[in-house]
């Protein structure tokens, strides 16, 4: 039976970062991202804008050509529209990349890989190629496990990564998941005090 892990509101940390931009990886990220922007705002400077995408993962029956690992899939459900002022807008900034959970990567690997391959396409579209555009990543809790997807070296080790919590393998129960919040909290609590 695998452990299930209840968090609340007030568990949220946030660091260092200071990003021009944040994505959501929707639908573990968006209120994350939103949550975020509120301890990221300084006084007197306008909120940092949120932009959403949305990623599907699931297992396929062969080998897929988007993702390097034989047996799951991960498919655009929404994007950022090349051509636009979204994708434009990330253009020599530092972007951070929010989602819940880091489970098994696939979905991180993904994100930054595509999003890197779009900005530098529109960048060299909009005559703006030797603008440097900085992803990062922020995930509420990191799974201390084998990963199916990467993240390049240089992103892990320079602090371009950032995980609130590292937990082993267990099931991660959201607050902005429950139906009740109120039993939610009450799961919480018992689970504190064990």
């Amino acid at each position: 039976m695998v452990e299930k892990v209840y968090v609340t509101y007030t568990d949220q940390i946030l660091n260092d970062f200071k990003p021009n931009l944040m994505i959501a990886i929707g639908g573990g990220g968006y209120v994350p991202a939103r949550i975020l922007r509120s301890f990221l705002k300084k006084p007197g400077s306008p909120n940092i804008p949120i932009q959403a995408i949305g990623l599907s993962l699931y297992e396929s029956l062969g080998t897929d050509s988007q993702v390097e690992q034989p047996g799951t899939k991960v498919t655009r459900t929404q994007w950022l529209d090349l051509s636009s002022l979204e994708m434009a807008n990330l253009i020599g900034k530092n972007v951070l990349i929010v989602d819940e959970v880091d489970d098994t990567r696939t979905t991180l690997e993904y994100a930054v890989k595509e999003l890197e391959k779009d900005v530098a396409t529109a960048a060299k579209q909009a005559g703006r190629a030797g603008e440097s555009t900085n992803f990062s990543i922020f995930v509420l809790h990191n799974k201390d496990k084998q990963k199916k997807g990467r993240l390049s070296e240089d992103m892990m080790k320079s602090g371009m990564y950032l995980a609130a919590v590292t937990v082993g393998d267990v099931w991660i129960n959201y607050p902005w998941e429950a139906t009740d919040i109120e039993e939610h909290d009450k799961m919480a609590e018992n689970q504190a005090a064990q």
